[in-house]
């Protein structure tokens, strides 16, 4: 039973007494009951679903958040931590927590099935775990913005956020972007500007943005001449087996293989041949124009140029020399 706070109090007392006297067990014909009247649209209480809070001194410290919220801001509240009665609001699609000092989030965030979109920029955030990303986030996070904290590198269980439209880094610490950033098909706008990054992922050239920005990152003069030769040979056994494992699509998962093995194959590096390497690679870096994965690119320095290196693989002496040769012809 709930009662309005709004209620009319002759007409709440009229009731309360019909309640008594059935309690008492008075007949019906004997209680004091009008006709029902329906309520009036304006003295029906709606559901809170937004709530904007923008100091600290708004912020509540005894009341609940009102479980119904699907929008919470909490901005500007020196927050050092993310507030347990958050994690409970199961409606959340926006939350945003903007503006705090925040270091660390906890995994029971994933929790948030409905969360659409989260705000974490200006937070003194170092990392982001693999846990948020391994979550129930994969299936509902389509906007997630990270920027402006202390972040140098995001785990390999990144881009199992299949479902990112829109990832915002800019003003980090990032010395490189996730391995598979590729595997971030919806990926539309992406930007990591002021960051640390020397070069891009292999990965990087397989995505299709509408908006792309990496100005101000401290790129390296790509030099395809000087490779990174980390060739064995012959191939170890453990090589051998993981490049016909991958190459060949043979199922594994941790109830077949050691955990760490499988770590390894899902971060193997794929050879312009299409083959697979694991450990015993030889690695360059390349030019590429950003207009191949973007279609408006924000200048990456001041002197107007698109352009960044990116990383290539080899996963032998022969498929190197081929890309040497070419290079060489085309570059007179």
């Amino acid at each position: 039973l709930c009662v309005s706070l709004q209620a009319n109090a002759s007409h709440l007392k009229a009731f309360l007494g019909a309640v008594r006297l059935a309690h008492e067990g008075s007949a019906s014909t004997a209680l004091p009951l009008s006709a029902l009247v329906p309520a009036k649209t304006s003295e029906v209480e709606k559901p809170k679903t937004k709530m904007i809070i923008t100091s600290r001194r708004e912020y509540p410290l005894t009341k609940n958040f009102p479980c119904s919220l699907e929008h919470l801001q909490t901005s500007y509240c020196k927050l050092a931590r993310l507030d347990t009665r958050v994690l409970g609001l199961k409606k959340l699609r926006k939350l945003d927590l903007s503006h705090n000092h925040i270091k660390q989030l906890p995994a029971t965030l994933g929790d948030l099935t409905c969360l659409q979109e989260l705000d974490l920029h200006d937070n003194h955030l170092e990392s982001f775990s693999g846990a948020l990303c391994s979550s129930s986030l994969q299936k509902s996070l389509r906007f997630l913005d990270l920027s402006q904290n202390k972040i140098k590198a995001l785990p390999i269980q990144f881009c199992q956020l299949r479902e990112l439209v829109n990832l915002k880094l800019d003003d980090n610490e990032l010395i490189r972007l996730p391995f598979k950033i590729g595997q971030l098909d919806r990926l539309r706008f992406l930007s990591a500007a002021r960051n640390h990054l020397p070069f891009l992922p292999s990965d990087f050239r397989k995505l299709s943005l509408e908006n792309l920005d990496l100005f101000g990152n401290p790129f390296q003069q790509p030099n395809p001449l000087v490779p990174n030769v980390q060739l064995k040979i012959p191939l170890t056994l453990l090589e051998s087996a993981a490049r016909a494992t991958l190459n060949h699509r043979i199922p594994y998962g941790c109830h077949l293989l050691p955990a760490h093995l499988c770590e390894d194959l899902e971060v193997a590096k794929t050879c312009q041949c299409g083959s697979a390497c694991l450990s015993s690679f030889i690695q360059i870096t390349v030019t590429m124009n950003l207009h191949h994965v973007a279609h408006t690119v924000v200048l990456v320095d001041n002197m107007g140029g698109t352009e960044a290196p990116i990383i290539r693989y080899f996963c032998s002496l022969g498929c190197y020399s081929q890309f040497l040769d070419r290079y060489l012809q085309s570059n007179g």
